[in-house]
């Protein structure tokens, strides 16, 4: 059997049983090959990760079970996620401000903000009606007020730490119950360049990891991969708009505006919960 074949077979089965979310062992098997090699070629056929391909699909088969109607409890287990919890994290969606927001510094829009711990540190978090437009992990004792409204200079901001912990609380939280879960958006300003590059690390699925040389590939910029880094090194949104997902060429976990440190807990965390 032709490489191709045997591709265009895999891709095929997988289609058919990404519901029940195979091991890399079980795809090489069916493939006939050993795990090593299934996984090189995969990539240079597909350009992604078997498990990445895997939770495309999955993701696709959830937003249609949704499309039909269903509870998102129902849509995630059907679908083959563990529960709402992986849904939800898959389903952050990123809503650019206007030019005549922009300008206008936001003014006539109300913002909540405050501050309150998570299993990382201390955040700070700001909402509007539209969604979320900031979330920061902290690392001093203070915060200046000025400095977090810097961004939307002519909202109007409401500081409201009892609503921000528990915003915080329901983010971070372990999704176990069969409650719905809101989708979550994200409100932000930003360069074309940079929404681009926001856009693609929302589709590095959970528990994987991408390059800023992949990222450029993936925005149709290719040899962009220092631009790509400049922009996710600007993200205003920790945690939800994942650039903790991002690492070097060589391998290195480098390079995170919340320190190295945080961004090595924040992979191994997402590796435990969707490893």
């Amino acid at each position: 059997m032709t490489s191709y074949a045997r591709m265009e077979r895999i891709l095929r089965w997988l289609d058919e049983h990404a519901p029940s979310q195979p091991t890399l062992a079980e795809m090489a098997a069916f493939a006939g090959l050993g795990e090593s090699h299934f996984h090189r070629e995969f990539v240079r056929w597909t350009g992604v990760t078997p498990k990445d391909f895997v939770q495309c699909l999955t993701l696709a088969d959830a937003k249609e079970r949704l499309a039909r109607g269903a509870s998102v409890f129902d849509a995630a287990t059907e679908a083959g996620l563990s529960g709402p919890g992986r849904l939800h994290d898959l389903c952050v969606s990123l809503e650019a401000a206007t030019p005549g927001e922009v300008k206008s510094g936001g003014a006539g829009m109300a913002i909540r903000w405050g501050v309150a711990g998570s299993p990382f540190g201390r955040c700070a978090l700001g909402e509007s009606e539209r969604g979320i437009c900031l979330l920061s992990f902290l690392d001093e004792e203070e915060i200046d007020p000025a400095a977090v409204r810097a961004t939307w200079s002519r909202a109007e901001w409401t500081r409201d730490d009892g609503f921000v912990a528990e915003r915080i609380g329901s983010l971070f939280a372990p999704r176990t119950d069969r409650g719905d879960v809101a989708p979550l958006r994200a409100w932000l300003r930003g360069s074309a360049f940079q929404l681009r590059v926001w856009r693609a690390l929302l589709a590095i699925p959970p528990g994987t990891l991408s390059t800023y040389g992949r990222l450029a590939e993936a925005i149709g910029r290719p040899g962009a991969a220092r631009a790509v880094g400049t922009a996710v090194g600007a993200n205003p949104v920790a945690f939800l708009i994942p650039c903790h997902r991002v690492i070097r060429e060589t391998g290195a976990v480098s390079g995170y505006r919340w320190g190295v440190s945080r961004k090595r807990m924040l992979l191994a965390w997402e590796g435990a919960r969707h490893g």
